[in-house]
């Protein structure tokens, strides 16, 4: 008999908005529809191909919709969906976190950098 795995709910959430581009990409579309060229241009160093990668994933997960202008050049535009506006209160805690912690971690990040100077020296 195989022994059962308990999945901890928090893992679902997981399963949708992990990947190091989602969280930012929600992020910026909490603010509005946008462009796939301003999304890369406001993610800064993510590549095209990862970008849509991000973006697939989360269209076929429901958060987000992709409509397609008929013009040439091609227009699209994506959105949240309100399963995606429904992740704002989770984000926004997550921001919440991070800027409580961004002091304490950088001091932190700034004494494993001196301890690694100090070594290499």
């Amino acid at each position: 008999m195989e022994p059962q795995c308990t999945k901890c709910p928090a893992e679902t959430t997981l399963q949708v908005i992990g990947g190091r581009w989602k969280i930012p990409i929600l992020w910026h579309l909490f603010g509005g529809e946008k462009r796939f060229s301003e999304l890369r241009r406001a993610l800064g160093c993510v590549t095209q191909k990862m970008l849509t990668e991000q973006l697939r994933e989360m269209e076929r997960d429901g958060i987000i919709s992709r409509k397609v202008y008929p013009q040439v050049p091609p227009k699209v535009e994506y959105s949240l969906t309100p399963l995606g506006e429904s992740l704002k209160p989770i984000v926004d805690a997550m921001c919440q976190w991070g800027l409580l912690r961004q002091p304490e971690l950088a001091k932190k990040d700034a004494e494993i950098l001196r301890r690694e100077q100090e070594n290499a020296g």
